[in-house]
């Protein structure tokens, strides 16, 4: 494996962990087309929070010719020496929950210029199965002139991050792998193996590797949704959801899902990959899309809790100060995308509030070029008629939230994780 030079295209969540980690034994060049992104990565500081900064720092190196490490360019350029080409880029839907594989096909296009005979390209974004091979392989070989297991070859190995997640590292997750032969399969596996402790799973084919992937994420998402259905159904029989969840979890295989936003670039998009690809097959999935309509459904539903509440303390709605505590879409993490926080905060908005946001993980730029949302840097005393915890932020279960208060105000707890008096959670 000495002359295994490796190029990571796409450094975001999922990108710069496994490049950092590949670069402890490999030459590794780092591709992003954001300058800001590849500037603050030289800077040795990763804003996702994803990679330590000293353990990034510990890999960077200044040029290509300095051996094992990690080059960071935006430059396609750099990219002609490399013989192992990993593609980490993401795979949104559109407005209309429809897969989105444009920066897939645009990743295979820039791969496909420098691709060269005996070349290994592995996919690890999150697909649909037959995407790799139906969708991407026909791009590098238009582009490339190339043919798949004559002149060049492919993997897939799915991608795992659990954005914020410092247990659950990329090394300490087992890691699927596959190939567009056994041969290479194998190569693959043997790649992944070299630089992750936990190990691998070599899976018989890309698409089988594809399916799996898809599938943990849609599991995940049909059983929050169930829990989500009976906090519904709990709130209209005046029954706590989370005093329910707690009792039902004293038997040994319940499993301890808790309602909540369901939002991010995983969960929350992942299901839409397989129901469409059903749907092309002829079949209609009822159970993947019904879980993703209530969860959906869930921001409209926890702004409408906040209402009745104001309504329950005598609080005029019209005009009312109503502080949102979280923009991203899970806690202790920067990750803005998909954030389901945003459809509470409209919901809101849509009563005539005046809703403000707080989160200290967030980048305000970000939020305000996403959603045209400002977040505030500080929370005065004394002010709101509500308040709405949608993240579990570690800072703020140490906040005194009841300061920030009106006498008669209200604090709703979407996660149920505040360990402060509420008037109301999911």
């Amino acid at each position: 494996m000495k002359d295994i030079k490796i190029a990571v295209i796409g450094l975001g969540y999922v990108g710069l962990p496994l490049a950092r980690l590949f670069a402890t034994k490999y030459s590794v060049v780092g591709f992003d087309i954001n300058q800001a992104r590849i500037d603050e990565l030289l800077l040795g500081h990763d804003s996702t929070l994803e990679v330590d900064n000293t353990a990034l720092q510990s890999v960077l190196k200044n040029n290509l010719s300095t051996g094992i490490g990690l080059f960071c360019t935006s430059n396609t350029e750099d990219l002609k020496n490399c013989n192992h080409y990993i593609v980490t880029v993401p795979t949104p839907i559109d407005k209309n929950n429809k897969p989105d594989l444009a920066p897939l096909y645009k990743s295979s296009r820039t791969v496909g210029k420098y691709l060269k005979k005996g070349d290994l390209v592995i996919y690890e974004s999150t697909v649909f199965p037959g995407a790799t091979e139906d969708e991407c392989v026909p791009v590098l070989e238009q582009i490339s002139g190339l043919k798949l297991n004559i002149d060049f070859f492919v993997g897939y190995s799915p991608e795992r991050i659990n954005p914020g997640d410092k247990l659950h590292t990329i090394d300490n997750i087992l890691k699927v792998t596959s190939g567009s032969t056994p041969q290479t399969g194998k190569k693959v596996d043997a790649l992944y193996a070299s630089v992750i402790p936990a190990g691998t799973h070599l899976a018989p084919s890309i698409k089988v590797a594809e399916a799996a992937k898809v599938i943990e994420n849609s599991q995940r998402d049909i059983n929050i949704a169930f829990v989500n259905e009976l906090a519904k159904i709990f709130n209209l029989m005046d029954i706590d959801t989370q005093d329910v969840l707690k009792a039902a979890s004293t038997k040994w295989n319940f499993l301890p899902f808790k309602p909540g936003l369901v939002g991010g670039h995983c969960i929350g998009v992942d299901p839409y990959y397989l129901a469409q690809k059903a749907q092309e097959v002829g079949y209609h999935p009822e159970i993947i899309l019904a879980g993703r309509r209530v969860n959906d459904s869930m921001g409209q539903f926890v702004a409408s809790a906040v209402i009745k509440l104001m309504l329950k303390n005598n609080i005029q709605v019209n005009g009312a100060k109503i502080l949102v505590l979280g923009i991203t879409f899970k806690e202790n993490c920067p990750d803005i995308r998909n954030t389901k926080s945003v459809t509470v905060i409209n919901e809101l908005k849509s009563y005539e509030t005046d809703v403000t946001v707080y989160d200290p993980k967030a980048n305000p730029k970000e939020v305000m070029h996403e959603y045209n949302l400002k977040i505030v840097n500080t929370i005065p005393k004394n002010t709101y008629d509500a308040i709405v915890i949608t993240v579990s932020h570690k800072e703020f279960l140490k906040l005194d939230l009841k300061s920030f208060l009106k006498q008669k105000g209200i604090i709703y707890d979407v996660k149920g994780e505040w360990n402060g008096t509420v008037n109301g959670r999911l």
